[in-house]
């Protein structure tokens, strides 16, 4: 009999959907042990709360996300809710005994993850950050072929991630929908809720980030606030750019906006090695394009009149996670990414092991959203701090 994973979840938003949607489809595709039961939904508007319970098939709705963390029938706080409140119920989850999930970035800035990493590393209990973009298949995949040292010695890292959405200056900030807009809610702009994810996967690709020199921009200076009505200064990046150094010895640039008219969610990454490089776009998120400098012919490494780049399709058996789901061929969604990621974090919990990228990883992807947004007021270059 499967053992149950009773799911308290907190924010009823955009994530909120993909979250649920990975509990309520884990064992559909995984032989895990344990089966997730949606106990719990906590939102700030009881009628929405409401109808996404209804909806995704939890057992109630709460506006109290204190309820949840001391419900003893809840075994897994997972914080879905915007950026400014990931420290509090962390906090307050991993003191109750919980298992703690959140989405990132992991908290407002690193002092506030800091306490966070200390909260649960003291009560021991399992933790995970929802950078969902490790789970893209093309995206292992590149990290396999890395750790098989395919790559060789990394020279090069390049990232971009692009949208579009808040070109118009008649777009509010603030309130329910366009929190990611008030810098007193989000913490940051683009730095830490595009790049973030751009260096958690960069990090995991390419190693630590040491330092980096960075630069911000506001387009739009004052928005309407959506909750008061106001016209008040815009705090957050529309724009960044930084530079970094990785602790190998390689070089990284850094690009996101959302001012690029036609992007919606451009995310891309390149890495140049000595014998190999490796590129991806979100946009076709089946492929990984890879160039082998050198084949292995008889044992030795010769090189060869078809060397070039290749556009594997990331869909076969043998490509990570896909032998849980379909045909050669077939392509597997967004949505996936976060089940692939649950899976993993439930499968290691069944081996006793840890989950990556725990809130202690996280924690290093904060270190460096917080360098890069001291170096762009500074204009220097800024040591991250992140551990080696």
């Amino acid at each position: 009999m499967a053992k149950e994973l009773r799911i308290g979840l907190i924010g009823y938003g955009f994530m909120g959907r993909t979250h649920s949607n990975a509990y309520k489809r884990l064992n559909d595709f995984f032989p895990c042990e344990h089966r997730p039961v949606l106990k719990a939904i906590c939102g700030i508007d009881p009628e929405k709360a409401q109808a996404f319970a209804a909806n995704w098939g939890y057992e109630r709705s709460e506006t109290d996300w204190r309820k949840l963390v001391d419900d003893p029938g809840i075994d897994v706080i997972d914080i879905a809710a915007p950026n400014s409140v990931h420290h509090e119920i962390a906090l307050a989850a991993a003191k109750a005994g919980k298992m703690v999930f959140s989405e990132k970035p992991l908290a407002l800035n690193v002092a506030q993850a800091e306490e966070m990493v200390r909260a649960v590393e003291e009560a021991g209990v399992p933790n995970m950050v929802w950078y969902n973009y490790r789970r893209v298949p093309a995206i292992s995949l590149a990290k396999q072929l890395i750790d098989e040292g395919r790559i060789g010695k990394t020279f090069h890292y390049r990232a971009t991630y692009l949208q579009d959405w808040t070109i118009s200056p008649d777009v509010p900030q603030g309130g329910d929908a366009l929190w990611r807009l008030d810098a007193a809610v989000a913490g940051s702009g683009v730095t830490g809720d595009l790049l973030a994810h751009s260096i958690d996967t960069a990090m995991w690709l390419n190693g630590p980030i040491a330092r980096v020199t960075a630069k911000t921009k506001t387009f739009v200076t004052q928005r309407q606030h959506a909750v008061t009505g106001k016209v008040q200064p815009v705090t957050i990046d529309d724009a960044c750019m930084f530079l970094a150094e990785f602790a190998n010895g390689s070089i990284g640039t850094f690009e996101s906006t959302r001012y690029a008219r036609g992007r919606k969610n451009f995310n891309t990454f390149e890495m140049n090695g000595a014998d190999g490089s490796l590129y991806f776009d979100l946009e076709e998120p089946e492929y990984l394009q890879f160039f082998e400098y050198m084949q292995k012919q008889s044992g030795k490494k010769l090189e060869s009149h078809t060397t070039g780049w290749r556009k594997i399709h990331t869909t076969n058996s043998e490509h990570p996670y896909m032998d849980r789901y379909w045909v050669p061929g077939t392509c597997i969604g967004y949505e996936h990414t976060f089940l692939n990621a649950l899976a993993d974090f439930v499968m290691a919990i069944e081996r006793g092991e840890r989950t990556q990228p725990d809130f202690r990883s996280g924690l290093q992807t904060q270190r460096v959203c917080d360098a890069v947004l001291e170096s762009a007021k500074s204009g220097a270059w800024v040591e991250t701090g992140v551990e080696v």
